[in-house]
């Protein structure tokens, strides 16, 4: 079991980077860094599973936990990345208890799910295959992504479905659902967040949130409020502050 699956079970903060520019060496710089996973974005990128595996291979031996954010409630993606060696998935977009189910039996072996076994990477291409697939169902762990209106309206539903490890948050998402896209400070916005965040606390399931901006009280202020599974702003947004910080433009974009 990786560390963030122990961390939020000690009721801990688990420290997330997020990747979009999908390179193994920004990932391997990541990983060298202290976080505790890795989350390799694969709904609004170019990634694809061969990048994801080449990924795979850059963190190997980290101590990092590699995640797959997938584009889609889709179990054949879940199995390609979970063969490649992915610690876990996050699901984007999970609306309902229905596709709650979906994400945990995709993420899981028979008899809790779906997944497919096979001689794969994640298994030492056979080597490791009954420890593996023995102790998968335990260690895999599996986040689905609260990001719109209607699962907030579906939070108690879809908490309630067995096999969930996290939530997490998709800020922008969510208030575009609302018809106020980008407006993170929004009332309602933060209303809708609160909402999903007492209702991680009643099901005993730790809340995400992605806390985009580079900004270390913001980070602070999330964990104080409760949030335990953070990812925290992305590859781009870290690159676009250390070209701004050397050229002196603190400017807002």
């Amino acid at each position: 079991m990786g560390k963030t699956k122990q961390k939020l079970r000690r009721g801990e903060p688990a420290l997330g980077g997020w990747i979009m520019i999908g390179h193994p060496s920004v990932a391997e710089i990541m990983a060298g860094e202290g976080f505790d996973w890795i989350g390799v974005d694969m709904e609004h990128t170019s990634t694809d599973v061969r990048a994801f595996h080449e990924i795979a291979l850059a963190v190997k031996g980290s101590g990092v936990d590699l995640l797959a954010r997938l584009h889609s409630n889709d179990p054949v993606l879940a199995k390609l990345v979970l063969d490649n060696g992915a610690d876990g998935i996050i699901v984007p977009s999970v609306n309902t208890p229905e596709q709650a189910r979906q994400a945990v039996a995709m993420a899981k072996v028979p008899p809790e799910g779906i997944r497919g076994a096979s001689l794969c990477r994640a298994t030492d291409f056979g080597r490791n295959f009954g420890s593996y697939f023995r102790n998968h169902n335990e260690n895999v762990l599996v986040v689905v992504m609260l990001e719109h209106v209607d699962a907030v309206k579906n939070v108690d539903a879809i908490l309630s479905t067995p096999g969930i490890n996290a939530t997490l948050i998709g800020p922008y998402d969510l208030s575009a659902s609302m018809g106020i896209p980008g407006e993170l400070g929004h009332p309602d916005v933060l209303a809708a967040q609160q909402t999903i965040l007492d209702a991680c606390n009643t099901h005993h399931v730790p809340a995400g949130i992605h806390v985009v901006p580079v900004d270390r009280d913001e980070l602070g202020r999330r964990v104080e409020q409760g949030f335990r599974f953070i990812a925290c702003s992305i590859d781009t947004e870290f690159l676009l502050l250390g070209c701004r910080t050397m050229l002196g433009k603190h400017e807002d974009r």
